[in-house]
């Protein structure tokens, strides 16, 4: 599913004379175009969809959207760690080499660590 999901704008920059952002969306940074809202600022919230931002948005509407997204499982879903899932969904361990940093889920080492070290 693709949603149009707001986030908060962190730092902005001209990249290859497209106006690119870094946004937040509730833990998860993502760059997105701001071809589309060019008078976007840092701080500023966005309805972003598919990497483009589309509209801007009043920091308690996006606060109140994403904990809606967040409580239904949506973003998760939308931004969510793919190996992590598809590893807890078929009640095995993550594959070797996928972990991702503070997604929550335990690294599984390799089977071959002991020969490694």
């Amino acid at each position: 599913m693709c949603l149009a999901v707001p986030g908060r704008v962190l730092e902005i920059e001209e990249r290859d004379a497209t106006r690119m952002a870094k946004v937040d969306f509730g833990g998860v940074v993502k760059d997105v175009c701001l071809e589309y809202v060019p008078d976007m600022q840092v701080g500023d919230y966005a309805i972003v969809h598919v990497g483009f931002a589309l509209q801007r948005l009043d920091e308690e509407s996006a606060k109140q959207t994403l904990e809606l997204f967040e409580n239904l499982g949506v973003l998760e879903e939308e931004f969510g760690d793919a190996w992590g899932k598809a590893a807890r969904d078929a009640g095995a361990e993550r594959p070797a080499g996928t972990e991702v940093p503070g997604a929550g889920d335990t690294p599984v080492e390799p089977a071959d660590k002991e020969a490694r070290s």
